[in-house]
Parts: C-alpha cells; structure tokens; sequence
C-alpha cells in the first residue's frame, strides 16, 4: 500500500498539469507594416521605431498611456530654462556584456546628424542640444540652444547605441546585426528583409529585473502588411497575435472562442497634408486639364472649403468601420496641446461651395489626391471616400496610392499636391513643430511641413510654448498653437484612429497608446 502513494500522488499532478495553461516559450506576431532598416538612428517612422525598442533603450521611455517613465535615466530635472540633468541607472549592460555610460550616450546623441543620407532623420529631436557633458559615468548634463521645455519627451525618441559597437558602422551593419549591440529586452537573430525578423531575450535586460515583463525566449515578427495574408497567418495558427486587425473581419474575430480582441483610441491623428508655397501645384488643373496659374491651396478659404465639404461621421462610421474618431485636433484627447473646445468640423456642402465661390472658384478645378495602401486602416478607402466629397462640390478629385516605401519618399521631396499622413504625438506643440512650422533645416523645425506651410504667429506661439519648463503655461500656450494653425487650415484633420490587436486565446496584451506593439507586453492568460 505505501508503495502505491507516489504513483497516485504522481497521477494527480499529471491530471491537474494537463489542465493548466502552459506559458509558450515562444511568440509570434504579424506586424501591418514593414520594417526597412534596423539601424535605430536612420529612419524616423513607427515601424521601424517599435521594433528597434526591442534591442535598444532610450533615456526616458513611455509607459502604454504615453506618460513620461524612466528609461536608462532613472530622474531628470531642469536645472535652469536651458540646462538638463539626467541621472543614469547604474549596473546597465548592453548584450555584449560591456557597461552601458554617458560616453555612450553622448555617442548616440551625435550620430543621428551624421546620417547624412537619412529619408527619415531623427535630428529634428537632437538640434536643440547645444552642449553635452558627461559629470561622470552615470551623470549627463545637456545645454540647449534656447529655453525649451519637451527635451525629456525628445529623447524618448533618441535610442542609446553601444558606441564601441556603432562608431564605425553603417546602417547595414545593423541589419546584419554587427553592430546591432544594445540594452534592450532582446537581440537580434535574424533580419530576412520583407520577411521576417527573429530574436531572443537578452537575459542582461534590466527591465527583467522587476519581473514587469514577459520572458518570451524568442520572439519572431512576421512582416504582413496586407490584410488578407496577415488574417489568414492568425487563423492558420501561424502567428499568435496581430497587429491591426482588419476592419471588415472584427465581427468574425469577434465571435470567435479561439481569439481575442484588445482595442483602443490610439494617439494617431489622420490629416490631410497641402502644398501651400509654389504657384503653381503640380497636381492641379483646371476642369480642363489645363495647369492653374495660381496654387488654389494657397487661399485659406479653399483650405477651409475642402475641410467643410468631408463627412467625418460618415468617412468612421462607414469607411473606416467604426475605427476611427472624428477629429478637430492634431492629437488625441488628453494629450498636452488637445484642444477640446474645438468642434469637429460640419459637414457643410453648400458653405463649402459658397467659400469656393468667394475664393473665384465657382467652376471649382481638378486635382489628384495621393496616400499609401498598405500603412493606415483602409487608408486607400479613406482617399476614395474624400475623393466623392470633394467632387460633390466641384473640385473633381482622382486618387494616387502606393506603396509606403516609395509613399514617404516622394512626400517628403513634396512630389504632391494633397497628401494623406498620420501622425503621433505625445504633446500638440511638438506635433506641430514638425508638421507646421516654417522649415528651418538649422533648428529642426517643419521637418515633415513639406507643404511649406507658413504662419508668423503660429510659430511665435510654438517658440514660446515649447521654451516653456512650467507644464501649466506650456500648456495653454501649446492650446493656442493649436488653435491658430488649425483656425488657418494648415492642414485638414480627419480622425483619431482606433488600434485593434487580436491573438488566440490565452493571450493578453496591453493595448498602447501609441499604437506600438511590443512583445514584451503580451503574457499568458
């Protein structure tokens, strides 16, 4: 009889075993964009961004509500209106092993302006750095040119490279992973280029330190950028969670026992994009084909009468399948620089074609309007629904979409005349210096205000808003920012998107803010 006890106690745990979830050493997501580089300093888009989080650190992170967090800076604080000091977490070691110091940090705070031939630069956060100064191993003290308050939210941005690892190398040692040597949650494998991207968890991580985080062995993303193929890996079971779930197919998801949805408003705001400086736009006729003599663009009463004349409601409810807020802002509610007086712009028809009349465009004229296929939800949908609007008041509108790869180059060399682009933010005065603000290669400004356009007072107002240390008075200054560029038209709001994750069941994930999908924060059920 005592012999017999083992055995039964041994039946018993198997039986119970057998009924308990098991933690998958293993995870794989199919992401909805592609990754072009895995040099962290080359090219200033989400993709990109988010997958570089999984093998580097920045001084100050930001947590899945897009709140300031410590990163490898465990403080900061302003010392005076142009001095920074940030304290290093001691004991940081990059995934070679070697120490992780302000050497290193003041390494990557230089390189991204010596990445001349960058599509995307990240210089835009780094400008402003006039001074850097290692007190010590782990104490950095930065000097900026001018009073400026959003410092610590640039170099959220800025990722921390190993400098005996970077100094010598290209973007494509990065992509190799020579010099792909960071601090991050995990390291690199293998980068299959429009493929795939594999890696594994860097023990060394100081992140694991508190257990905040999942310890997938290894993670392996899967590069999906069309709808049809990145559903079909979920119910195939080839990945276990995706990214931007088709709009179309939520119900089915929905409905499903073996899935399960996350979702959120996300800090993305779509918005329409305009050529407001040439004479003479390139994609814009009159009803005959003929080339305008003056841009129609550069008239804010024909800015406000292509605003008037698009049905937010109707373009979220209908196009983008209840994905998507209607907007009247750059950033997302509750963000610094959300202006929630403002209303969403009516849908206005007639006032639309009244303005065009005012503006000598009673006969309206012909453009193309141009955007990716393959970046936002139903961003070419998007582009025919504001196509019709647009027509129904005689501005007779074709459509132009392609690839994002080629997308953001040509937009950026301002190829268009009207360009759809998203954009994220974590403040409306920051959003806004890229975006609107006169171009000034020099001090980073309108780094992505390819349309050129340019307003005196909105930039005084940006100047002062973002030299502010005193959140309070940032604030309001960034709210009255916001509400002279947008009471311009410098561009044309469309909505706030809502980001949607589905995996199978018995996995969670904490939806972001920012929309970026990191594998750190999917766990087991």
């Amino acid at each position: 009889m005592p012999m017999k006890t083992p055995r039964i106690l041994f039946a018993l745990l198997l039986g119970l075993a057998l009924h308990l979830p098991v933690q998958a050493a293993d995870l794989s997501i199919g992401l909805a964009a592609d990754v072009s580089s895995l040099d962290p300093h080359y090219l200033n888009v989400a993709p990109n961004i988010a997958i570089a989080s999984h093998f580097f650190d920045t001084l100050v992170t930001v947590d899945a509500d897009s709140k300031l967090a410590p990163g490898l800076a465990e403080s900061w604080k302003a010392i005076n209106a142009t001095t920074w000091e940030f304290k290093l977490r001691r004991g940081i070691k990059f995934s070679d092993g070697s120490e992780l110091t302000t050497e290193d940090v003041v390494f990557s705070l230089n390189r991204p302006a010596t990445l001349t031939n960058s599509p995307g630069p990240f210089t835009p956060f780094t400008k402003i750095i006039s001074g850097k100064q290692a007190v010590d191993a782990h104490t950095l003290r930065l000097t900026t040119s001018q009073p400026y308050g959003p410092l610590p939210l640039d170099l959220s941005s800025i990722f921390i490279v190993s400098k005996k690892a970077a100094e010598n190398a290209s973007s494509e040692d990065f992509n190799s992973g020579k010099a792909l040597v960071g601090s991050g949650p995990y390291t690199l494998l293998r980068f299959k280029r429009g493929e795939s991207i594999e890696m594994a968890r860097n023990a060394l991580w100081w992140g694991y330190r508190d257990g905040r985080a999942t310890q997938w062995d290894k993670v392996t993303f899967r590069l999906l950028p069309a709808d049809g193929p990145r559903l079909a890996a979920l119910l195939a079971g080839q990945v276990d969670a995706i990214e931007g779930a088709p709009a179309a197919d939520l119900p089915r998801l929905k409905a499903d026992a073996r899935f399960h949805l996350e979702q959120r408003i996300s800090w993305r705001t779509l918005f329409l994009q305009l050529d407001q400086y040439r004479d003479k736009s390139p994609f814009i006729t009159d009803a005959n084909g003929k080339a305008l003599e003056k841009n129609p663009l550069k008239d804010a009463r024909v800015r406000l009468a292509l605003s008037k004349a698009i049905h937010r409601q109707a373009l979220t409810e209908r196009t983008l399948e209840g994905l998507g807020v209607p907007a009247a802002n750059v950033v997302s509610p509750g963000i610094l620089g959300h202006v929630a007086a403002r209303k969403v712009e009516a849908y206005d028809p007639d006032g639309a074609r009244q303005l065009l009349q005012e503006a000598g465009y009673a006969d309206g004229f012909s453009l193309t309007l141009h955007g990716p296929n393959n970046r936002y939800i139903n961003d070419d949908q998007i582009l025919q629904t504001v196509a019709q609007f647009w027509s129904r008041i005689g501005v007779k509108t074709k459509v132009e979409t392609m690839p994002l790869s080629v997308y953001f180059g040509r937009l950026r060399k301002a190829d268009f005349s009207i360009g759809l682009l998203g954009w994220g933010s974590l403040a409306g005065d920051f959003a806004l210096k890229n975006l609107v603000a006169t171009p000034n290669a020099a001090e980073g400004w309108g780094a992505w205000n390819w349309g050129q356009y340019s307003n005196p007072k909105v930039d005084q107002l940006l100047h002062e808003s973002l030299a502010s240390v005193d959140d309070g008075k940032r604030r309001k200054l960034a709210e009255q920012t916001a509400t002279a560029a947008l009471g311009d038209t410098a561009l044309i709001p469309l909505h706030h998107q809502i980001a949607t994750w589905a995996m199978k069941k018995g996995l969670r994930a904490t939806p972001r803010l920012d929309e970026f999908t990191f594998a750190w924060q999917f766990r087991p059920e």
